[in-house]
């Protein structure tokens, strides 16, 4: 098989979020429909804390021509996905550089210390102001928003991985997305899965 071009390579992915928000999934979902191009792919993860709400990051790296350590070597990662917008601060603070591009969730998930009043969570404005600024390009969109108005609160991961596909920064195509999903879905929640992907797309790509 012919492979397909990148932008770079290795091309160093991150995805971030909190237990429950489907990091994990998403990861291995993309790191499929890559593969399936012909691309040598290396996922490596980490948590924070093991139950839900602990910090969860996948380092994705992809290559034409061989696979890789499956982590990303601090500043050098090209695209950040993060389902919870403070989870894309902690990113880019050890793995950002100019060039980094950024995609995040503008729902937060609030820890237990900011619910009790004992910490403060920034404002999004804060937070968009500072990811902008440690960044190339980032865009933002409330997906467990969206992904409510769907029908199916668990898929905020489905739409900020079409949100992805919408950004071309990498080749992922709608119908390996749907070729993925039919595998494990079908009549209500294939549907569901694949609007989701939509959105996300329609949001990036305009």
């Amino acid at each position: 098989m012919e492979t397909i071009g990148l932008p770079h390579d290795p091309y160093n992915l991150i995805i971030t979020g909190v237990g429950g928000q489907g990091n994990v999934m998403t990861s291995r979902t993309l790191g499929g429909m890559l593969a399936s191009q012909g691309l040598f792919v290396t996922i490596g993860e980490t948590f924070g804390a093991s139950q839900r709400g602990g910090s969860v990051m996948s380092h994705l790296r992809f290559s034409r021509r061989s696979s890789w350590s499956p982590q990303i070597p601090l500043g050098q990662a090209h695209m950040v996905v993060s389902m919870e917008p403070s989870e894309a601060i902690r990113v880019l603070k050890d793995f950002g550089n100019r060039g980094v591009k950024v995609i995040t969730n503008t729902r937060p998930f609030l820890p237990v210390g900011v619910i009790s009043g004992q910490l403060n969570y920034p404002s999004e404005d804060e937070i968009r102001d500072w990811v902008n600024e440690m960044t190339e390009a980032a865009w933002f969109l409330n997906a467990t928003e969206e992904a409510v108005k769907i029908g199916a609160p668990v898929l905020g991961n489905v739409i900020m991985a079409g949100a992805l596909a919408g950004s071309k920064a990498l080749p992922l195509p709608r119908a390996l997305f749907e070729g993925a999903v039919r595998e494990r879905f079908e009549g209500e929640r294939l549907a569901q899965n694949l609007a989701a992907f939509d959105v996300g797309y329609a949001a990036v790509a305009g």
